[in-house]
């Protein structure tokens, strides 16, 4: 029996190497694998001994041979497969154990050139997983480390694999090539081409969409149903690491997808409450325990049971905080470990941080391209980045003033907060707020004069010398009015109605301040 081994991934490579030396099977290698094999003392043959022809092209060039697919395509039971091979001195392979050069792990590098991206590109691999997947009746083909164990359990068998696992293993390297090549594709929609010619990455989604886009998603577990009981769901890609606490639902990780865009739009340590995606209260502060009781005190009571979003670790401090009311859940970049002893207490909070978690500070830009299926499709969009307000307002003359008055020095950084959060409240959204906290929040709603009558209901304290932001135009002054008779008075919106100059008037009338940004930020 003889088996090519040639793998990327050397995880558990030796034991299952001497495993399958004992078993009297001949090993064929290449490049790094052969020489790992024989630094660890095992028997190995170079495939350009098999090939009769050397490695070249910088290794692009090692496996792609009649000698070798001849060996690993011919099937058994045909004699006349069996003849054609041994006319041409090749002799079968009836192992292949491969996986791929590293291609997804390089992606993942921000500072991985395009270059680099291409050489990670397997050719020779992919061509023999494939051929022993197809010929997989004949042909055990293994791409996963972790079912080494399982093969040499197989191979020992008196009655050999038995045909089920040939198959399953055969399942599981067509996902894997079909994975690689997804993760190539996807990988190159997000590149271009600089006007001298030169290929590079992009940093940002390009204006127009590709012309076909693959995904592919790896189950991270199941959830134990959907929104609502009755419906099935799973949670695939995750990047989250639950510490404690319940399974998380599919709610759950909703809400903390709400909590953590909206933490995201600031570097000052920032806090948002999260009820049914929409934000019940957002703070910064001078530390993330600040900024937490801020946001959670903005509506203590639709903060009860809420999903937290902090764009800062987790400290004792704040976990004290934390737990001194009933939340779901908490999302935060890390955790110590005397916040950890803490949160420990409340054994039903779920707690999450990032798999690649990094200290917060930076607004994290998110995911190149968001999808969003609906009943007939996939719609996919770059994300909503408030990145117009990253600097202090006003920077040179936007947001630009149009009313007799201009918003004063506490009104200009009120107004700033604002804009940040009402885009990530859903639509139709009027917001009111000081400079560091909100005060009322009306999401949701089918007019924006209901949407101002919502926030003013919601409002637990007088909203007199607050801000107001709205996140599209006012179609009507009735909504504006509104606004300065809760008591707000500077408002922040796109502007861009048909009738802005008769809500520019009412502005003025109120003696409000009033600004436009030109940018509408709809949430649906």
């Amino acid at each position: 029996m003889r088996a090519l081994v040639s793998v990327s991934d050397k995880a558990g490579l030796t034991d299952f190497a001497r495993g399958l030396t004992a078993l009297n099977v001949e090993l064929i290698s290449t490049g790094g694998t052969a020489k790992a094999l024989a630094a660890a003392g095992v028997p190995v043959t170079p495939v350009s001994d098999v090939t009769g022809f050397p490695e070249m092209l910088d290794g692009r060039i090692k496996t792609l041979h009649p000698k070798i697919h001849g060996g690993i395509l011919a099937r058994r039971k045909m004699p006349e497969d069996m003849t054609a091979i041994a006319a041409q001195g090749i002799a079968p392979i009836d192992l292949v154990v491969v996986n791929l050069y590293p291609f997804e792990e390089t992606v993942k590098r921000p500072d991985a050139t395009f270059e680099e991206l291409i050489e990670n590109i397997d050719i020779g691999g992919p061509s023999m997983v494939r051929a022993a997947a197809k010929n997989f009746q004949d042909v055990l083909v293994v791409v996963d480390p972790a079912d080494y164990p399982r093969v040499l359990e197989q191979l020992r068998r008196q009655t050999g694999p038995s045909l089920d696992f040939r198959f399953k293993l055969m399942q599981k390297a067509f996902a894997h090539t079909a994975l690689y090549d997804r993760a190539i594709q996807q990988a190159f929609v997000l590149c271009g081409v600089e006007g001298d010619g030169t290929l590079h990455r992009l940093t940002s989604v390009d204006d127009e969409a590709p012309d076909h886009v693959s995904m592919e998603f790896r189950k991270d577990h199941d959830l134990r149903y959907g929104e609502n009981p009755h419906q099935r769901a799973a949670l695939f890609s995750s990047d989250f690491i639950r510490l404690q606490g319940k399974q998380l639902s599919y709610t759950n990780l909703l809400d903390l997808d709400a909590a953590e865009r909206i933490v995201a739009e600031f570097t000052e340590p920032a806090a948002a409450v999260i009820k049914h995606t929409n934000p019940c209260g957002v703070a910064i502060g001078s530390d993330a325990r600040d900024a937490y009781v801020r946001a959670r005190d903005a509506d203590p009571i639709s903060a009860f049971g809420g999903i937290v979003g902090l764009n800062r670790p987790l400290d004792s401090a704040l976990a004290e905080a934390l737990t001194s009311t009933f939340i779901e859940a908490v999302v935060a970049p890390s955790a110590d470990d005397a916040a950890r002893a803490v949160l420990a207490k409340k054994v039903n909070l779920r707690v999450i941080v990032h798999r690649s978690a990094s200290e917060a500070g930076v607004p994290n830009n998110g995911e190149m391209i968001e999808f969003r299926s609906i009943l007939r499709g996939v719609l996919m969009q770059a994300p909503d980045r408030v990145v117009e307000a990253r600097d202090s307002w006003p920077t040179g003359s936007f947001p630009q003033v149009v009313t007799t008055r201009a918003p004063t020095h506490d009104e200009w950084q009120a107004l700033r907060f604002a804009w940040r959060v009402c885009a990530h409240v859903k639509s139709n959204a009027v917001i009111f707020t000081g400079a560091d906290r909100t005060l009322a929040i009306g999401a949701g709603q089918m007019s924006r004069v209901d949407a101002v009558k919502v926030a003013v209901m919601k409002a637990a304290d007088s909203l007199r010398g607050s801000v107001a932001a709205s996140d599209a135009f006012f179609p009507f002054r009735d909504g504006l009015d509104e606004v300065a008779a809760a008591g707000a008075t500077a408002v922040v919106q796109p502007g861009g109605s048909v009738r802005d100059a008769e809500v520019i008037a009412a502005a003025d009338e109120h003696g409000m301040a009033m600004v436009f940004t030109g940018i509408r930020h709809f949430r649906h």
